[in-house]
């Protein structure tokens, strides 16, 4: 399952207080036959099923998962006698028992069930979803929520093949985990459509939408294609299932065992909580992660959908193929899925640098799990509450940054056959950790099984101390580890956890970038030995290192110039990472960050640069005082505005996906952080030609466009943009423009804003639009308020949750100020969130951590500013030979 924000997939959490407790065992699904009547005009389905199951001992009562289900009928048939169930309905832990007056005994049995369903509007189980006034079934069943559509073992373990059947209205047509096998007219003026058996699987990977899709279809490798969506919109699948061809090619090529389904159906469905969901052979996908308009999209909307194909068809052996037995494991899928993401896609698209976001995706995993209140990779969980929460960026980013590493120092083909010892062995079942960590270890002959658990099982990441000295003609490494928190207290306060680290080093000097050398690091200090003496070590070569480092700064500062030629553009990536984390915890300074930043935005890529900008903004929102903040934007103008001037306002045909991605970053911050005047007067005409045709704008560009005219727009120009959701044909331009009403500074348009999103004129799933709204200075207080006073109605809207927890949470994390701390520290004391203590604890760290970050860091910004506004390629000054190394 691909995820929106951190936690937004975390939507249900607090639609219950139920426990989800594990199932009492003795019995085992072997297979579901499952036929479903939909029933638009009422939202409700009639669901008529047979469940063919082994009891594991003689027994009168048969427990599974149900929960908003009216049961008509339950029937179950041990040896050669059947008998009618009572039937008992826990909702509390969302179970019914099936209790019969004749013993049944061990060994097969069949449990038919006939039941009323209901199409709701949570955006779970079968649920409804709307288009232009047409209704739709939709079904997203991770993590617990198949017992929502039809009675069932609802547990990862319990695997079972399936077959499907669905009677829908004349015009409509269904799409499940199958292939269609039949279409037979009736009953009455409807039609029924029977799929073909699924592989052995878990519930939650369940399928079915019923509607008028309209789909464009291909072929790879003898797998039929189809890329499905509302009509009107059957005209922007071709980018998806270009995509997808290349994607799925690459994989049957990388694993051993081929993609096993003869089909590969992606809906792009109007309604959605998640990014996208897995469903084994019939992937679910939100409009604007599936669907693209090749005239308006943007570079990075292009790589973001095909980085969601690969992340779900990666699925289709992690977490279909093979399943974690239990949620606690459940960065088995997610972990795996997204280390897999840019591996077809670089080969697919190399000009889009996808090794950069793969150093990118590890520097943020290092921000998340740089507070105490982190969690290990692997986290026990048993409510509802507590398992949607393990899908944040722990499971995800974390587990394919130790992945990489893992990768890297293994090396690639290794990795792979001890990944495809992994798959084959668990092929169709459930695997845990040490199931992965131990076919590594055979496979690769390598301490895998020391190493993961090192960073699966505890919390944090470690932070490696590096003293080189010249001896004999080598260098002699001392390499020492603690763990890394962002605040100089949390930092320095004893901690006793050890890692198994594979630390990658080079040594470099003026003319020489070094050969890379890897070492484990197992002990609190080790001594190694790399070849050769040189000025500067880097002790994190190829920069997928899953730790932070010191390093000699007066060393780097010897190099000058040729740390630019010395280090990959994805090492200087982790240079500047590291150096803000240097900042954090009291060693550097905010100056040495920016002037080292600034000496290497250059650097071939956009993601520095764009780190880069994101730390800008903080900066700007957190550090800067009102009386430094025209030293700062003169600074910023002296920095950015010579690229921009370079690059131009107009794309050209010779413009790489790189250049373009620049020219955003460049316009978006020169016009929302220094406020230049020329690049705004430039939004302002841009917006206007934008509207009237979208082809006139480079698409890359637009998005900063529309941000940067909103940022300093007028009511007229937010009534075009209202207008604009209306007519737009991409679900990218719509959110574009819906996230940009958002950033007008007029309270009244904000508050016009705010008003909207508990109207029809909002989907569901587009409530994360308050996330942005509590980011944007100007509109934080008056979103903060709002979102308090209706936590109700927007959790009532979302199905349960979503406002209350994701949006909270993910939102919240901009705050930087005690009060902002206590009014949310008094939120979550008033409202019970179940499941999500931890996060809670986690968000009041960060904004205390951010407090205390402007008290240290504040004065010594508007010291730096004073000496280095107005210079281009500042050095660090006051004499440090930190930062810049020119």
């Amino acid at each position: 399952m691909k995820r929106i924000l951190l936690i937004l997939t975390a939507g249900l959490l607090a639609c219950c207080t139920a426990v989800a407790q594990r199932l009492p065992g003795g019995a085992n699904p072997d297979h579901y036959a499952l036929s479903v009547n939909m029933n638009f005009p009422n939202n409700t389905y009639d669901g008529e099923e047979t469940i063919h199951l082994t009891l594991t001992k003689p027994s009168n009562t048969i427990t599974l998962n149900a929960v908003e289900i009216d049961f008509h009928e339950v029937m179950v048939t041990a040896g050669a006698q059947t008998q009618t169930a009572k039937v008992s309905s826990d909702e509390k832990n969302e179970m019914a028992t099936f209790t019969v007056a004749q013993q049944l005994p061990a060994g097969p049995a069949t449990v038919h069930i006939k039941y009323t369903g209901h199409l709701n509007e949570k955006l779970r189980g079968f649920y409804l979803s709307t288009y232009k006034g047409r209704k739709y079934e939709v079904s997203q069943m991770e993590s617990t929520d198949a017992r929502v559509a039809f009675p069932c073992f609802d547990e990862p373990a319990y695997k079972a093949t399936f077959d499907i059947s669905a009677i829908v209205d004349k015009g409509d047509t269904a799409i499940s985990n199958g292939e269609i096998v039949s279409d037979t007219p009736g009953p009455g003026d409807k039609h029924t459509i029977r799929f073909s058996t699924s592989p052995k699987m878990s519930s939650y990977l369940v399928a079915l939408t019923i509607g008028d899709w309209k789909c464009g279809s291909d072929e790879v490798d003898g797998i039929k294609l189809n890329v499905c969506a509302v009509p009107g919109k059957e005209n922007q699948t071709r980018f998806a299932l270009d995509a997808t061809k290349a994607i799925l090619h690459y994989y049957n090529n990388y694993y051993a065992m081929k993609y096993p389904l003869p089909k590969l159906d992606q809906i792009a469905v109007p309604d959605f909580q998640a990014g996208a969901m897995e469903n084994w052979g019939a992937i679910i996908y939100r409009e604007r992660l599936l669907l693209i308009d090749d005239k308006t999209a943007s570079v990075s909307a292009k790589q973001e959908v095909a980085d969601v194909i690969a992340h779900e068809v990666a699925h289709q052996w992690f977490g279909d193929l093979v399943t974690m037995k239990w949620w606690d494991d459940i960065w088995l899928n997610e972990g795996f899925a997204t280390w897999m993401t840019p591996h077809p896609v670089a080969q697919w698209k190399p000009e889009w640098m996808e090794n950069q976001d793969v150093v990118d995706n590890t520097m943020r995993a290092l921000n998340v799990d740089s507070v105490k209140n982190t969690r290990p990779i692997h986290q026990e969980a048993e409510t509802r509450g507590e398992i949607e929460s393990l899908f944040d960026g722990i499971a995800y980013d974390k587990t394919a940054a130790v992945l990489h590493m893992l990768e890297a120092y293994l090396g690639h083909d290794t990795f792979r056959a001890g990944v495809n010892l992994y798959l084959k062995e668990h092929a169709y079942g459930n695997a845990t950790a040490s199931d992965f960590w131990d076919a590594m270890t055979r496979s690769s002959k390598q301490p895998v099984d020391q190493i993961m658990p090192t960073f699966v099982m505890q919390p944090g990441a470690p932070f490696v101390g590096v003293e080189a000295k010249c001896e004999g003609g080598n260098t002699t490494l001392t390499l020492s580890q603690k763990r890394y928190l962002e605040t100089p207290a949390a930092f320095s306060e004893p901690n006793d956890q050890i890692w198994q680290i594979p630390v990658c080093a080079k040594g470099v000097s003026e003319t020489s970038p070094g050969k890379r050398e890897c070492f484990l690091l197992t002990q609190r200090q080790q001594q190694f030995t790399l070849k050769g003496c040189s000025k500067f070590v880097f002790p994190d070569a190829g920069a997928l290192g899953y730790y932070r480092f010191d390093y000699d700064a007066a060393a780097l500062h010897q190099l000058g110039n040729a740390v630019e030629q010395v280090l990959t553009p994805e090492e200087r990536m982790a240079l500047v990472s590291n150096e803000w984390a240097l900042m954090r915890i009291g060693k550097h300074s905010v100056g040495n960050y920016l002037a080292l930043a600034d000496q290497l935005k250059d650097t071939p890529g956009a993601d520095l640069l764009s780190e880069f900008s994101r730390r800008l903004n903080f900066v700007n929102d957190h550090l800067v005082t009102d009386a430094d903040r025209s030293q700062f934007q003169a600074w910023l103008h002296d920095a950015f505005s010579p690229m921009l001037q370079q690059l131009g306002y107009s794309a050209r045909p010779s413009d790489t996906p790189e250049q373009k991605k620049k020219r955003s970053l460049l316009f978006l911050t020169l016009g929302n952080v220094a406020q230049d005047s020329a690049v705004i007067q430039q939004a302002n005409t841009l917006v206007q030609q934008y509207m009237k045709d979208p082809t006139s704008v480079d698409p890359t560009l637009a998005g900063a466009v529309i941000s940067v005219a909103a940022r300093h727009g007028d009511a007229e120009l937010y009534r075009q943009y209202k207008a604009q959701l209306q007519t737009v044909k991409s679900p990218q331009q719509y959110r574009q423009f819906l996230v940009a009403l958002g950033e007008f500074p007029q309270q009244a348009l904000i508050k016009q804003t705010l008003d909207s999103m508990l109207t029809p004129e909002v989907r569901a799933q587009d409530l994360y639009v308050l996330v942005y709204l509590l980011r944007y200075p100007t509109s934080q207080k008056a979103t903060w308020d709002f979102m308090r006073q209706n936590f109700d109605e927007i959790s009532k809207k979302t199905g349960g949750g979503l406002g209350g927890v994701g949006v909270f949470l993910e939102g919240a994390e901009s705050f930087c100020s005690p009060q902002q701390a206590s009014e949310l520290k008094q939120f979550f004391d008033r409202h019970l969130l179940p499941g999500t203590e931890r996060e809670q604890k986690e968000t009041l760290e960060s904004i205390n951590g951010c407090v205390e970050l402007r008290d240290q860091q504040q004065s010594r910004l508007a010291a730096w500013l004073k000496q280095n506004s107005g210079k281009a390629n500042a050095s660090a000054g006051g004499g440090s030979t930190v930062g810049a190394v020119r």
